[in-house]
């Protein structure tokens, strides 16, 4: 347990560094070319992110689970191939599709509502196979625990990207041109990541075997993650061009449409996933141990995992609600100098809970081998999601976004909760702590709402959402202490520091 817990704490500092690096981008990005460059930017990448997502997003999930299963089975020789198989599929999938939109790329300038999205979208297209390649290693370092490698090259490739793009963003002489180089930007970290990734998967002496055996075995896995997931990307990719359109359908400008989409989309949405980001390097190293335990029958300690894991992720989540609701229009004009922003951070705070539960769930249920329930569970999901994009906007504009996702989000997470039930042979309990986590959001909101309104004419924007987060975050944990849902006592004991192993050594 100690070293899970340190292992969780190293993951942790570096994916909340990369995230923060990330996050004062997107800060600067907004600054300096706006929320419709933004919308530019995130079209395009969103496209970019379906393609990616078809070419090997089931890929590495599954080098590093049946990785696992192989180890836990005693078949160590198949470790190996199974990664030299992940590799040369992935290579074999990507190299044609990069090569295919760079040559015919212009041609399909219809998949945008505004053509300038096109270019941005070319430039990255060669990105696809250096990103895809890298993210089988990174499945090779999940299936062999290794964790500091992939958090370090994770880092560094947001770095490389803030540090390229600032350079040449900083020389832009329109909202156009900076969401081009930012598209810049990105490829280069891509080149950077793969070229680190591969020299640290020689240095921890891997190697490569002949794969043949290893693809059956690889693809029954990996199509239905990839399914799943390109169902998702692709999802994504259309709203990015439905919406806009349906916008402009129903009265609003171009640029209209793409500020409300980069508002949401661009800004709104990355402060909302925020939770999730915290969580996933818990889960991270917490996957590895819940595909052992369910292949080699250890039906107590799988048990255990998902409830820690569905706990830990409802707790933290809803620390951040009751602040996002009451705060947020504060939080969308300091960080993003945005009222639009902050209204819809008010309104989508809910979406958390279920933005990160989602993602918990399929990721265990994945690890279980079940790929093929999760697909299901999204495109039910998705296909709400479509509709609300389409028929919405015309009633509700923007708003139709927060429907669709709610669908998407909120009926994934339902779906995959009824098959972690069904398929562990001890049943989780987590319904107890959940129920109590979203009675305790209800008195920390209007706390934080009289808060808010007693401090605002005197204190300013800033110190307001300083102490109204301070106090709401304080009262939601106290009320996990009265009610003995949270040993924080027991947890801090964990985090400390470990002993040094010298003595043993000796």
């Amino acid at each position: 347990m100690k070293q899970f817990v340190k292992t969780v704490m190293i993951v942790t500092v570096f994916s909340m560094c990369e995230k923060f690096l990330g996050f004062l981008y997107r800060i600067y990005l907004s600054r300096t070319i706006g929320s419709e460059g933004i919308g530019l930017y995130q079209v395009a990448l969103s496209v970019f992110a379906l393609l990616l997502t078809v070419v090997c997003s089931g890929t590495p999930i599954t080098v590093s689970r049946l990785m696992t299963k192989y180890r836990a089975e005693g078949k160590t020789d198949k470790v190996f191939k199974v990664i030299s198989a992940g590799i040369s599929f992935t290579l074999a999938v990507a190299l044609p599709v990069a090569l295919f939109f760079m040559v015919f790329g212009k041609k399909f300038t219809f998949m945008f509502a505004d053509e300038r999205c096109m270019k941005i979208f070319l430039v990255l297209v060669p990105g696809l196979v250096f990103t895809s390649v890298y993210s089988v290693l990174r499945g090779v370092f999940w299936g062999n625990k290794d964790f500091l490698p992939y958090s370090v090259t994770e880092l560094l490739e947001e770095a490389c990207m803030i540090i390229v793009g600032i350079v040449l963003i900083s020389r832009t002489t329109d909202v156009y041109q900076g969401a081009f180089r930012a598209g810049v930007a990105v490829l280069v970290s891509y080149i950077f990541s793969f070229t680190l990734a591969s020299i640290t998967f020689i240095l921890r002496k891997n190697k490569l075997k002949n794969p043949t055996n290893e693809f059956k075995p690889l693809l029954k896995s990996a199509l239905p993650v990839t399914a799943m997931r390109t169902a998702n990307s692709l999802c994504s990719s259309l709203v990015s061009i439905l919406l806009p359109a349906r916008l402009i359908a129903v009265g609003y400008t171009s640029t209209e449409a793409m500020s409300a989409f980069g508002a949401t989309m661009g800004q709104t949405m990355p402060l909302l996933f925020i939770p999730t980001t915290l969580i996933g390097s818990f889960i991270l190293v917490l996957i590895p141990e819940v595909s052992e335990n369910y292949y080699s029958g250890r039906d107590y300690f799988l048990k255990r995992d998902v409830e820690k894991a569905i706990k830990f992720t409802v707790f933290l989540t809803a620390l951040f609600v009751p602040v996002f609701l009451i705060c947020g229009e504060e939080i969308g004009v300091l960080v993003f100098a945005s009222h639009e922003c902050g209204k819809y951070l008010s309104s989508f705070s809910y979406l958390m809970l279920f933005m990160s539960l989602s993602s918990v769930t399929t990721s265990i249920l994945n690890s279980m081998g079940l790929e093929n329930k999760t697909l299901v569970c999204f495109i039910i999901s998705s296909a709400f999601m479509l509709l609300s994009a389409y028929f919405l906007p015309s009633v509700i504009g923007i708003y139709s976004l927060l429907v669709g996702l709610t669908f998407v989000y909120g009926m994934s997470t339902v779906l995959n909760l009824f098959l972690i039930g069904k398929n562990c042979k001890r049943k989780p309990k987590y319904l107890k702590f959940s129920l109590y986590t979203v009675a305790f959001i209800l008195p920390t909101t209007v706390l934080g709402f009289m808060v808010e309104k007693l401090l605002l004419s005197s204190l300013g924007t800033f110190m307001t959402l300083v102490v109204s987060m301070a106090v709401m975050v304080t009262f939601m944990c106290l009320l996990y202490a009265i009610f003995n849902l949270v040993d924080f006592k027991g947890a801090f004991k964990k985090i400390k520091p470990l002993k040094s192993k010298r003595s043993a050594n000796a």
